[in-house]
């Protein structure tokens, strides 16, 4: 079974992308710390999107009562996740530093849009640690209990 994204997060990561790529094209130090940005983003987003994110679109059917065994799928992947959670921080550290370079240098260049930009991104890689990825670990958890799997946790 192949599980998706919730699409408010697959839009949302399109959205910060496309103004990665705007600002990446920037010049001087803008585009410079922007392009610093993207190449720490750029295997980040890749493994939320193989195994930190797909389980969270099973999470709106689970609440309402919904277990089937093909779900037993994300079991795997929550367990990914927990064991990679030190690592997914510490790449979050690295993006959040060079998002603060970005946001100096807009700042310097008055450049509002990427200091914001900078800001959001930043917001979102902490919505992800305190919000998404305990979810979907949970979501693992629940899902392995319920189809007496082993436990994620």
């Amino acid at each position: 079974m192949k599980f998706q994204i919730p699409a408010p997060l697959r839009e949302e990561h399109a959205e910060l992308h496309a103004m990665l790529r705007k600002a990446s094209s920037a010049p001087g130090a803008v585009g410079e710390a922007a392009r610093e940005v993207a190449r720490l983003m750029e295997p980040h987003f890749l493994r939320e999107e193989e195994f930190a994110l797909p389980p969270l679109g099973l999470l709106a059917d689970v609440v309402r009562g919904a277990v089937r065994a093909e779900m037993a799928e994300v079991v795997p992947l929550a367990r990914r996740l927990k064991a990679e959670l030190p690592a997914m921080f510490a790449e979050h550290r690295a993006i959040v530093a060079a998002l603060e370079r970005l946001r100096a240098a807009a700042r310097a260049a008055q450049l509002a849009e990427y200091e914001a930009f900078a800001l959001a991104l930043m917001r979102h890689a902490e919505m992800e640690e305190k919000l998404l990825y305990p979810a979907a670990i949970l979501l693992g958890e629940h899902l392995a209990r319920a189809l007496e799997e082993q436990p994620v946790l």
